[in-house]
């Protein structure tokens, strides 16, 4: 794919389609990887993103309880002080 340099402000860029940007989900951000002579273009995930948010609501709801105990009947909590 060939694209055009274009001057940005001061500096020079170029524009990705909309059918490249959607494809590969690039939102806000990219990582640019220089390797070999080549440049890589990454789209940045974002795993994480809206946990706090998530586990606040689980919080409120009092969906964030234990689903097994964290002592098991046979273990002793001493031997790891």
């Amino acid at each position: 794919m060939e694209l055009s340099v274009i001057q940005i402000g001061n500096s020079k860029g170029f524009r990705l389609s909309k059918t490249l940007i959607e494809k590969y989900n690039i939102k806000d951000k990219v990582e640019l990887i220089l390797e070999k002579g080549h440049i890589i273009i990454k789209p940045i995930s974002s795993p994480r993103k809206g946990w706090e948010k998530a586990f606040k609501e689980m919080n409120e709801n009092g969906d964030d309880q234990l689903l097994f105990d964290d002592i098991f009947e046979n273990e002793n909590p001493e031997e790891w002080s």
